[in-house]
């Protein structure tokens, strides 16, 4: 377990200035491997949320240093902030790891993922192009792709720092300003990158990073009059209350990345030990806490035991602990109420009549840790295939043919994600084009890259984060008109 690590920044982050909250309200972060407290951060509420919006609105006008910037020099801002991360990088790795949990060995790959993300953005800056369009009559006609304004964005504990870019990146890029809410049991690493914005030469207020309650400061942000776009990702009940408070108020501009319960359907034509290493990786890794889990495993029913028992072997091996023990596979999940749902979901599938095949139980006595479980014989009405968990909980289902599994795997109210696991292309095409998901892996699972768009159907939310697409969620598209004089004067 790594200790004395120094924990530089626990203020909010308003118009380039570390200052304390209005009200001084104090949340303690928790290390979720020892349960102790790491820190008190200063916790946001509506007032704070109110200076943030007004230096970000400072920070827009027309005539502000960031709106008269030429798109160039973002870029370059964007891809400086991008080196920055890199410098510091053993650091924030260090401090994603201990404030969330996960293995430091996930965190190298969320942190390398973000800066590859920032440099992604940094190009992008002066590319974001309109339209000039062939109109009837004697005018010139042409589109431009303008910032939105203020966007107020709201980010999980999950992939704490990785969130925090795929909002701010994109936003920035189109020459937006920011206000986000990291979570408050994540908040450390997003709070160590605004010091990193004022160190790249940013102007003040293009970025306000205000951590806090959802129901105090994610609330602000939702139904504030002054904020022109809000972006959540979370769950989808959530996300049901941030499209009202944005109706109820100034009708801004909503983009939801919600929940999943995503299906991987695995064929016997396959290569078994693949496809059961795979599948555990969807659903295992960040201890399940990933939207995009593989959660719902369906197998065909030729190599239904096989592939039950070599999940169970995989499982078996698969290394619980500290998350700096270069060892560790998994960490702990978030928090105890977390961790309590996990293991009221693990007895919820034994008394609805699953096998328990493995885990379903704690690790240790201290820390939010829990033992990789897998369930066999799950039905799809029971609470482990309907509901999302956001633990180490897979879900093995059998199946017969296509047609069946097909219909099976898109009885789901969410949408994000799905996998297929064949070696029959053309099977792979029919299930990838019929299944109702943003995302769909083909032999792969939860491969996301800075070039491609992610997003859901149903209620897994709407619009698209990272790629091109993004760019969609932060610009306003403005139509020009001109008349073309008949004569010359």
């Amino acid at each position: 377990m790594v200790s004395n690590v120094k924990i530089q920044y626990t203020q909010l982050f308003i118009n380039n200035e570390f200052v304390d909250s209005v009200n001084k309200k104090r949340i303690p972060v928790v290390d979720p491997s020892t349960e102790e407290v790491l820190c008190e951060i200063q916790g946001a509420e509506k007032e704070d949320v109110d200076k943030a919006v007004a230096a970000a609105r400072e920070a827009f006008k027309l005539r502000s240093p960031w709106r008269t910037m030429d798109a160039s020099k973002r870029g370059q801002l964007i891809g400086k902030f991008a080196s920055l991360l890199q410098r510091d990088f053993d650091y924030i790795v260090t401090l994603e790891s201990l404030d969330n949990g996960k293995p430091r060995t996930e965190a190298v790959v969320d942190i390398t993922m973000t800066i590859d993300l920032f440099q992604y953005y940094a190009g992008w800056c002066d590319k974001i192009c309109g339209k000039t369009i062939p109109v009837d009559g004697n005018f010139f006609t042409y589109t431009r792709h303008e910032p939105i304004g203020v966007c107020g964005q709201i980010i999980p504990w999950n992939y704490p720092l990785l969130m925090f870019a795929w909002k701010v990146a994109p936003a920035i890029a189109c020459g937006n300003t920011c206000v986000i809410k990291p979570s408050e049991l994540t908040p450390l690493t997003a709070l160590y990158a605004a010091s990193l914005f004022k160190e790249a030469g940013f102007p003040a207020g293009v970025l306000n990073v205000v951590p806090g309650y959802g129901d105090t400061a994610g609330n602000a942000i939702t139904s504030h009059m002054d904020i022109d776009k809000v972006a959540f990702t979370g769950s989808t009940a959530t996300g049901r209350k941030v499209m009202t408070a944005a109706a109820q108020s100034n009708l801004k501009r909503v983009s939801l990345e919600l929940g999943g319960k995503s299906p991987l359907i695995i064929f016997a034509d396959c290569d078994i030990d693949f496809a059961v290493k795979c599948a555990h990786g969807a659903i295992m890794t960040n201890a399940g806490q990933n939207c995009v889990a593989g959660s719902r495993t369906f197998v065909q029913d030729t190599i239904y035991d096989e592939f039950v028992k070599k999940s169970k072997e995989l499982a078996e091996k698969r290394v619980v602990g500290d998350p700096f023990d270069e060892n560790t596979q998994q960490g702990p999940v978030i928090s105890k109420s977390q961790f309590d749902k996990v293991l009221g979901y693990m007895k919820k599938g034994k008394e609805e009549g699953a096998t328990l095949v493995f885990g379903g139980e704690q690790v240790g006595s201290k820390g939010f840790f829990v033992k990789p479980t897998i369930f066999a014989d799950v039905k799809d009405n029971m609470s482990i295939a309907t509901d999302e968990i956001f633990g180490p909980v897979q879900s093995i289902l059998k199946f017969s043919d296509l047609d069946e599994v097909l219909e099976r795997a898109n009885r789901t109210k969410y949408g994000l994600a799905a996998g297929v696991i064949t070696n029959d292309i053309n099977k792979a095409f029919k299930i990838s084009q019929s299944l109702q998901a943003g995302s769909v892996w083909v032999n792969c699972y939860d491969i996301v890259t800075s070039q491609t768009p992610f997003g859901g159907f149903k209620q897994s939310g709407h619009g698209r984060e990272v790629g091109e697409y993004a760019l969609q969620l932060y610009t306003e598209i403005k139509t020009v008109t001109v008349q073309i004089p008949e004569k010359n004067s």
